[in-house]
């Protein structure tokens, strides 16, 4: 049986071979980038202990993230609902508009402890690519940024931001033309540039190293909300569920990091997929789709593929979720049973934003509305005293032509 090892970092459970529970992701990569990972990986296990390091991160994430985001509690969405009470954790506040700068910050600042000049990424929502230009342009990097032309096309507002930040988008036409392209032509480039640039992968997917740095930084979600949820209820409550869209699945690694340690009776994880159009076969949610394990950007993790193991196309409304893989660390918490997964429908995700919008002081981007659909159709079934809290780990103005198009001009 798998089991999460209390006490232990989520991010280090893993064996010799980088793999957790011996068959989710490991280093999969060609033989000319060995030892750029290895490199990095030894600077990262230096950096992560380094007191000054770790008081230049925190620095950054106050001064300049604006670290601790809000805790608030949604009033009229809960007394419309009835039933369990709903928080939303609005990580969105945070500088640029998501969670993505955590990543963005800590990778800038390995970058410029590497000596390295230049810094490259993918993006999907484009959140991921408008905070590394942040990041970029705040610490003198030089900065390119990878994104599938589709994304491009949908998530204009945040290419006009990168580009204004002085980044350089490399359009990506292959394929899906989405974030598993990105991811592909990113890594291309930084087998060939290896030695002058430094590589930051927007989530928790990729070679093991990516992993943990994500993981490593967006953990400060979570840090923030044990903190918050103990001032609001005096103690952490019986009945939490904590509830994150899964895509890559940063956000929710660091939104559930803090509570690995708890009973999953009392501390709940509920990762929410994206499902895409009702009337579609296509989708983006392998760990609610009975997704076989396969070999996907230099990780072993839960992929959607057809029937001779090639990597199947997907379809969602959210770019950010538009991805067939997922992290080998949400791969793992799924067999051993610590985590739930579902989804939630490109419907479903619009139908909750408009009733969030509508009713709260908050706009959720649409991979956030996922997880805030799920919250919607569990609460009226639960008793008063479970407490339902939603990551809002992104705002509505990257994704505001789709909104226009899908539910009219007036669609708050």
């Amino acid at each position: 049986m798998i089991r999460i090892q209390k006490g232990r970092p989520i991010i280090d459970q893993h064996d010799k071979n980088y793999l957790y529970a011996g068959k989710f992701g490991g280093n999969f990569v060609p033989e000319t980038l060995k030892k750029p990972i290895d490199d990095l990986t030894k600077l990262f296990n230096k950096l992560r202990r380094d007191k000054k390091f770790i008081k230049e991160r925190d620095y950054y994430f106050k001064d300049y993230v604006g670290t601790p985001t809000s805790f608030i509690k949604l009033y009229n969405l809960s007394h419309q609902l009835g039933g369990a009470q709903i928080y939303a954790k609005v990580v969105s506040e945070a500088n640029g508009g998501a969670h993505k700068i955590y990543n963005a910050i800590v990778h800038a600042l390995i970058c410029k402890h590497a000596g390295k000049k230049y810094i490259i990424g993918d993006t999907g929502a484009g959140y991921a690519g408008k905070m590394l230009s942040m990041a970029a342009k705040k610490f003198g990097l030089k900065c390119k940024i990878f994104m599938g032309t589709k994304d491009m096309a949908r998530q204009k507002p945040n290419c006009d931001a990168i580009r204004a930040n002085g980044a350089e988008i490399i359009p990506v036409d292959s394929g899906s033309k989405t974030l598993v392209d990105a991811v592909s032509e990113c890594m291309r480039y930084w087998v060939s540039n290896c030695d002058t640039t430094h590589m930051c992968v927007g989530s928790t997917v990729g070679p093991n190293i990516f992993v943990k740095i994500c993981a490593w930084s967006t953990a400060q979600i979570s840090r923030e909300l044990i903190v918050q949820i103990k001032k609001e209820f005096g103690k952490i409550p019986k009945k939490l569920k904590l509830i994150n869209c899964v895509g890559g699945g940063s956000s929710a690694i660091g939104f559930w990091n803090s509570f690995m340690d708890y009973n999953k009776s009392q501390v709940e994880f509920i990762g929410v997929e994206a499902g895409g159009p009702k009337n579609s076969k296509l989708h983006a949610a392998p760990l609610t789709n009975k997704s076989k394990i396969g070999i996907l950007h230099g990780a072993a993790q839960y992929v959607v593929q057809d029937r001779e193991g090639q990597i199947s196309e997907t379809e969602s409304i959210s770019a950010g979720l538009d991805y067939p893989g997922v992290s080998p660390l949400h791969c793992f918490l799924k067999d051993a049973k610590r985590a739930r997964y579902i989804s939630a429908s490109d419907e479903d995700a619009l139908a909750a934003y408009k009733l969030v919008a509508s009713m709260e002081k908050i706009r959720p981007s649409l991979e956030p509305s996922h997880a805030f659909a799920t919250a919607i159709k569990l609460a009226p079934k639960l008793s008063k005293d479970t407490i339902i809290v939603v990551n809002s780990c992104g705002d509505a103005k990257k994704d505001e032509s789709i909104l226009v198009k899908r539910l009219g001009k007036n669609h708050d």
